[in-house]
């Protein structure tokens, strides 16, 4: 599935920058110019880790050739296309860093914005999500979804993050470690730090128009979002109060088994149907109460940890 190739890494790194490309050809060598420019002046070891999204282009070849020069880049590849969110969290697993930086490679991300990022991280955030503040995207394809979608997501989740879509976000290695990613879940990551008790904070970040290449989403994602929210929203429930949602369950379980049971002899007649899916939804019923004992065991000191107002929003910014 997955290819590796590692370069002369020092053993200790404090900041991995992990970059998902896909057929970016042209714009690789500028965004290893543009991360290298923004973090050299730091005087802190960090490496960069670029996933190969399956690519048909150019983009390997010229990520080897840089490879060859810089020792501090790491390039993992996929051969094929699995999406962003697989990866993304490709580059996480190999990462390597204290501090990851997750961001675009078409170079619409800022890396200038990544040391400021990773002060606000230091202030005692586990998390920091950039906002486009002046996003150069198209405005009836892009804008305008991403914007109901920010919303949707919002009031969903209970987490008011003004920009899901961003890419760049800078972690503490051992928080976005821990969180499981698939399907199209880098859009949730905040959301998703919520049960480990995560701090959060937003800044607002440059944003450049694409100067190479095609996007490559759609309105066609809308769909899988709507779908994903679905599933982040069960996961948030059953992670912050595990008993009362599998006692829900159960409930509704012991229901069917109710209904079923008053059909059983209503003639005067037996009914072997009805009978096991009485035992069918009762076990199941006893079955969801203790495994929301079990879950509220695991997780009773979830809510506790969640800080009262975990996100800080700035001002808006020009």
């Amino acid at each position: 599935m997955t290819g590796t190739t590692h370069s002369r890494t020092p053993p200790e790194i404090d900041i991995s920058v992990c970059v998902p490309v896909y057929n970016e050809e042209d714009s690789v060598g500028p965004m290893h110019a543009a991360i290298t420019a923004a973090l050299d002046g730091l005087g802190r070891p960090y490496e960069m880790v670029f996933v190969d999204d399956g690519s048909r282009d150019a983009t390997i070849p010229r990520l080897k050739k840089i490879a060859e020069t810089d020792p501090r880049l790491t390039i993992v590849r996929f051969q094929r296309n699995y999406g962003q969110t697989a990866a993304m969290m490709a580059g996480i697993d190999h990462a390597r860093g204290r501090f990851l930086v997750t961001m675009d490679g078409d170079l619409q991300n800022d890396p200038a914005d990544i040391p400021m990022m990773l002060e606000k991280l230091e202030e005692g955030y586990d998390l920091v999500v950039g906002w486009r503040i002046n996003r150069q995207d198209k405005l009836l394809s892009r804008k305008v979804p991403s914007k109901i979608a920010n919303w949707l997501i919002g009031k969903v989740t209970g987490l008011p993050i003004r920009d899901n879509g961003c890419s760049l976000k800078v972690y503490r290695g051992e928080l976005i470690k821990r969180v499981p990613l698939y399907s199209d879940m880098h859009r949730f990551i905040p959301a998703m730090t919520l049960p480990l008790g995560a701090r959060v904070a937003q800044v607002g970040v440059r944003h450049h128009a694409r100067q190479f290449g095609e996007s490559k989403y759609g309105l066609s994602r809308i769909f899988k979002v709507l779908l994903d929210l679905v599933s982040i929203k069960t996961l948030l429930i059953f992670a912050r109060r595990p008993l009362g949602g599998f006692l829900r369950l159960a409930g509704l379980s012991a229901l069917c088994a109710l209904l079923a049971a008053l059909l059983i002899g209503s003639d005067g007649t037996s009914r072997v149907v009805e009978m096991a899916v009485v035992g069918l939804f009762g076990s199941l019923s006893l079955y969801l109460i203790l495994l929301g004992m079990v879950t509220g065991a695991i997780f009773q000191d979830g809510d506790a940890s969640l800080p009262p107002d975990p996100v800080e929003t700035p001002p808006e910014q020009g």
